[in-house]
This record gives C-alpha cells, sequence and structure tokens, in this order.
C-alpha cells in the first residue's frame, strides 16, 4: 500500500527506500533523469513502453466524483479523437489511491493536486506538463486559513488552544504551506499550541468550518470559490484569516512509460482543446481558468519543493 508523505524533525529526516539525489529533488531509483530536467524520462528500452487498449484519466479527488465526470465528458471525446483511443474516467477518492493507480501502471493521464505532484514525480513516474491558467496566461490560487462568524478567532494568534482542520498530509494548501507558515512566522507546533484534525479534502474542511464542525481550516481558494459558484456555502458563512501568496495549480501529465508517440498526442490534446461552452470552461469559470497552457515541474513546483524542504518533508515510496 502506497504510504503517504511523512512530516518528520530535522533528526528524523532518515527515509528507508532508495533514492537518488538530483540537483536537491529526490526521485525515486526505479527511474532514470538522464537530462536533469527533475521527472522521470522515458525507459530507453521500447520493450517498456507502454500503449494501452484504453486510457484511464483521473482528477484530483474532490467532493463529487461522478459529478466532475460529466465536466471533463467533452475533454475526454475530444482527447479519444486525437489519440484514437477509449478514454475513461477514473474517479478517485484519495490521493494515496490516485497515486497507487499511476506507480501500479492502472492510470495513465492525470491531473495531481500541487502538493501531490512532487511525490507524484518522484514516486510514481508522473511528467506534468499542463496547468489551467486564464487567457492572459495568469495562474495560481491562494492558501486561506478559515473560520466562522462569531469563533472568536480573527487573526493566526488566536488559534492558540483551537482546531485547525488540514486535509492530508499530500496537499500544499491543505497541510504543508500551514504548517511552515504556523511554525517559521508564529512559533506554533502541531496539538501542542493548537490542536488538529484531518477532514480528508478541501470541501470537507470548508463544509466543517461553515457547520462549526472545526474552530478553523487550511484551504485552497480555488476549491472554495467553486462551492461558492454552486451555492453550497454563502460568504457569510465563513471568513478569512489568512491568504497566502500564490501557487501553481493541479499539474496535468503522462505515466513516463507511456509510448512516446501516445504520450505526445495526449499532450497535443490538452493544448487543442477548445474550452468555450463546454462544462469544463463552466466549472472553472469562478476562478478565470479557460485553457491549458505548458509547465514543467522543474520551474513552476519550485515554490513547493521549497515549502517541501522548510517543513523536512521526505517522500517514502516504497
Amino acid at each position: 500500500m502506497f504510504r503517504s508523505l511523512a512530516y518528520v524533525g530535522v533528526c528524523g529526516l532518515v527515509s528507508s527506500m532508495s533514492l537518488v539525489q538530483v540537483h536537491g529533488a529526490e526521485i525515486s531509483a526505479r527511474y532514470q533523469d538522464m537530462d536533469l530536467d527533475l521527472v522521470a524520462d522515458t525507459p530507453l528500452d521500447e520493450s517498456q513502453w507502454r500503449d494501452p487498449r484504453i486510457l484511464i484519466f483521473a482528477y484530483t479527488p474532490v467532493e463529487d466524483p461522478a459529478m466532475y465526470s460529466k465536466v471533463w465528458d467533452e475533454f475526454i471525446a475530444h482527447l479519444e479523437a486525437l489519440t484514437g483511443k477509449e478514454v475513461r474516467f477514473f474517479p478517485v477518492q484519495s490521493n494515496a489511491a490516485q497515486l497507487e493507480a499511476m506507480r501500479a501502471g492502472r492510470l495513465h493521464i492525470a491531473g495531481f493536486n500541487t502538493g501531490s505532484t512532487p511525490i507524484a514525480v518522484n514516486c510514481v513516474g508522473f511528467v506534468p506538463f499542463a496547468m489551467m491558467a486564464e487567457n492572459n496566461g495568469n495562474y495560481g490560487y491562494q492558501m486561506e486559513i478559515i473560520s466562522y462568524p462569531g469563533s472568536g478567532i480573527d487573526a493566526i494568534e488566536d488559534l492558540q488552544g483551537r482546531t485547525l482542520a488540514f486535509t492530508s498530509p499530500t496537499s500544499n494548501s491543505g497541510f504543508k504551506a500551514p504548517s511552515a507558515l504556523l511554525s517559521a512566522q508564529f512559533g506554533f507546533t502541531a496539538d501542542q499550541d493548537y490542536k488538529t484534525s484531518y477532514s480528508g479534502s478541501h470541501d470537507n474542511s470548508i463544509l466543517g468550518v461553515v457547520n462549526k464542525d472545526y474552530d478553523a481550516a487550511a484551504i485552497a481558494n480555488e476549491v472554495l470559490f467553486r462551492m461558492l459558484a454552486r451555492d453550497v456555502v454563502q460568504e457569510q458563512q465563513y471568513k478569512t484569516i489568512y491568504k497566502s501568496e500564490s501557487f501553481p495549480t493541479t499539474g496535468y501529465g503522462v505515466a513516463h512509460n507511456l509510448k512516446p508517440e501516445l504520450a505526445a498526442k495526449i499532450k497535443q490534446a490538452f493544448f487543442s482543446f477548445n474550452w468555450e461552452g463546454t462544462a469544463l470552461q463552466q466549472e472553472f469559470a469562478d476562478a478565470g481558468m479557460e485553457q491549458f497552457i505548458p509547465i514543467t515541474y522543474q520551474e513552476h513546483w519550485a515554490v513547493v519543493r521549497t515549502i517541501d524542504a522548510a517543513t523536512h518533508t521526505i517522500y517514502n515510496c516504497d
């Protein structure tokens, strides 16, 4: 079973697996990175290339995976037309399940959330190449710490002795970024200065705050915006006590061992997809997303790797 990220202190920064150090990154010894771009290379041995009859695509875990399969219907049809293959949407229930599916070869195309992308790259051979953006090329989201009106929490300092909900240890905005912030800027130690709880998803954290199950929660505001647009929550039900700088959004890409010609067609599908009038455009309109833009893990995830280093996060890929 896939192990999630371990959050350890400086003295415990020891991994139980074999890792290859590449320019400060940790990529599993199962993969090669000859060009030093921090992602796994396509195998040199053509017998290791995969050209499946049916392609499986998964979007990062959300509150209603079945609903999101419809959001991606038009994109999947476009993907089928370009690749000449049947494409099926895989509604994953957790980050761990999504990671394990790609490592096991059952998942070929994926959108991994910001915090999961580094472990997907290093542990399961994920090669990200695209990200959603506005028409002008702007992209990103912010980590927010929210509470509910009347909670008595109006600033980070007010979290002392209260319960802060995280999503999961693999999440950038739902765990790693707020952990680094609370420790570095405020000297707070989890389960000592404040209590912790894990909701499993940003949606659950947001709903937990508005229903007063949690005193506060660290969330990705792109998820909050979508929930506001669907009237799942209302602005008067929560308040923001902290907002971070921008982070990259979900990274889209493929398994490293797909046949190169197939991987190229999949990549082409992302950049040639016409969003106009689609369910995808409607779903992400509140965040202003209207296209896929090219990205590299080395450049666009540098800030996330910095947070991982600051929180002494390691990847247990065994």
